[in-house]
């Protein structure tokens, strides 16, 4: 009788580990996708309007201290220089959206979102390549890499 209940209760035990483990990860699966979303509305919402409402508070939360851009002409950035630059020069496009073509977060809390920006200026489009690094600092995501490239206006 005792290893009948031994056995019962080491079942038991098992089972309710199980039902833990699953809850665990279908919790895990939600936040990747709330995490997914806020990085989406940080690119596509946050950050043009920064550089386009001249918003140096906004760009400032979004930049990490230790942010570092490469530009389409090959030049560094950091910033200090983008906080500077937006103050003094605002974006003057018609419209401007980004598209991601890459979202995805990494186990130690990194992300990487890449895609195409879409620039429209009196009925032309240009557009160009980016590619981010930010990495969740707090409870904050943080753009630490930018790189931008091919930019190029469309026919």
């Amino acid at each position: 009788m005792k290893k009948i209940i031994l056995v019962f209760f080491g079942l038991l035990v098992l089972s309710c580990n199980q039902n833990k483990n699953e809850v665990i990860e279908e919790t895990s699966v939600l936040n990747i996708s709330k995490e997914k979303e806020k990085l989406r509305y940080l690119k596509e919402v946050e950050w043009p309007k920064a550089y386009k409402e001249q918003d140096t508070i906004l760009l400032d939360r979004i930049l990490g201290d230790d942010f570092q851009m490469v530009t389409n002409d090959g030049e560094w950035s950091n910033k200090a220089k983008q906080l500077e630059r937006i103050k003094k020069t605002g974006m003057n496009h018609d419209s401007f959206k980004y598209e991601i073509k890459r979202l995805e977060i990494l186990e130690n809390n990194t992300a990487i979102i890449a895609g195409t920006g879409h620039i429209i200026n009196d009925n032309k489009e240009s557009i160009y390549q980016s590619s981010n690094i930010l990495i969740k600092r707090n409870g904050v995501w943080k753009a630490v890499l930018s790189h931008v490239s091919g930019f190029k206006e469309l026919e």
